[in-house]
């Protein structure tokens, strides 16, 4: 059984629908035994940094997604759940959960594209993924592949060695980040076609090893 976690951060049946098209086994809880019980976790979400840390605290998941992480468990984190993992966040000044160290920025509010076009923030719509190195999760991706993003913020780990992938909008920014069992990617793979269903695919039969 795959956990989806449920901590009000939204985006939750858009994730379950599509493992459900896996034919993957799957729960959204925010019951702590299920999670831990769990043979794997999903960690999704949009909003605001400090209301995502705020609601995971109360609901005592905090707790209950680093202790699941300290033990081997598979951890996919999406979009929010790919910015909060680190150890603070830019959007309302957050404290986070810290499983990564590093950082969440704020887009510089001016890009340019390589034509000196000025880009819109948030940074919405499909764009590719440059992997950095490989990664067990990511295999069967390939260059032409395009991800939907929709974010204003993005993650910086504090060490190249936590980077998996990047992508381009005016700058190169993370957007596949990962540590031990923890991989996770600031677009959206279960709205991001066959790419991002065979990114799922991969996950639910990961068993925590990067490589």
């Amino acid at each position: 059984m795959i956990a989806i976690i449920d901590y009000k951060a939204g985006n939750l049946k858009s994730v379950e629908r599509a493992l459900n098209r896996l034919g993957f086994p799957c729960c959204i809880t925010n019951e702590k035994d299920e999670i831990l019980n769990a043979e794997r976790i999903i960690f999704p979400g949009v909003g605001a940094a400090g209301k995502a840390i705020e609601d995971l605290i109360h609901l005592g998941l905090d707790k209950t997604l680093k202790q699941a992480f300290e033990t081997g468990k598979p951890v996919l984190g999406i979009c929010l759940g790919a910015q909060i993992i680190l150890d603070k966040s830019e959007e309302n000044n957050a404290k986070c959960l810290g499983l990564i160290g590093g950082e969440v920025k704020l887009f510089p509010s001016t890009l340019f594209s390589v034509k000196q076009e000025r880009l819109k923030i948030p940074h919405m719509g499909w764009n590719g993924v440059s992997l950095i190195r490989k990664h067990l999760v990511l295999e069967g991706i390939m260059p032409r592949d395009e991800f939907y993003f929709v974010h204003s913020y993005y993650p910086m780990p504090d060490s190249k060695e936590f980077i998996v992938g990047t992508t381009d909008y005016g700058m190169d920014f993370p957007s596949v980040i990962g540590y031990k069992n923890l991989i996770a990617m600031q677009f959206h793979p279960e709205k991001s076609g066959e790419p991002g269903l065979r990114i799922l695919k991969n996950f639910c039969t990961w068993d925590g090893r990067a490589f």
